[in-house]
């Protein structure tokens, strides 16, 4: 069954950075765009980014743009968030999702989620 779950987020300082990671298995990962979505505290769920199948095309929220970087690597199964330059408003539950088809299609399987706090 598919799988996938997140890992590598924490508390870190404002203008800090992490790397979210998320191991996706039970689908054949390099066939499908992945996305990046969060949920701040008492707020919706926020689309952050996404990448096509073969990891050459990304897009990011304006909230994100220029800070956050999405990767993949189709050999390892793994969807990366590199968050750089992070702000208290990036403090959420970041989930990776996988798409049925291209980037505009629906988000058909979710992880649990990886919580970031950023704060001093």
């Amino acid at each position: 069954q598919v799988q996938l779950v997140e890992s590598g987020g924490g508390l870190v300082q404002p203008g800090g950075s992490l790397r979210l990671s998320c191991a996706a298995s039970g689908f054949t990962f390099s066939t499908y765009a992945m996305s990046w979505v969060r949920q701040a505290p008492g707020k919706g769920l926020e689309w952050v980014s996404d990448i096509n199948s073969g990891g050459y095309s990304t897009y990011y929220a304006d909230a994100v743009k220029g800070r956050f970087t999405i990767t993949r690597d189709n050999a390892k199964n793994t969807l990366y968030l590199q968050m750089n330059s992070l702000k208290p408003e990036d403090t959420a539950v970041y989930y990776c999702a996988k798409r049925v088809g291209g980037r505009y299609s629906a988000m058909d399987y979710w992880g649990k989620g990886t919580l970031v706090t950023v704060s001093s």
